[in-house]
C-alpha cells in the first residue's frame, strides 16, 4: 500500500503492486481517525 502525503485535505491510497491501478481517496480527518484506531487497537487488518 502506498499513501501520498503533502495534500492538505485528502489522502490518496493505492496498491503498490498495481501502480497504474485505481486510487482510493479519503478525507484527511477520516484517514487520521483510521490510523489512530489501528495504533490504539480498535481496528484490525
Amino acid at each position: 500500500m502506498e499513501v501520498a502525503d503533502g495534500l492538505p485535505d485528502i489522502v490518496p491510497v493505492r496498491d503498490s503492486k498495481i501502480p497504474n491501478g485505481p486510487t482510493l481517496v479519503f478525507p484527511a480527518g477520516t484517514w487520521s481517525a483510521f490510523i489512530n484506531g489501528l495504533k490504539n487497537g480498535r481496528h484490525h487488518l
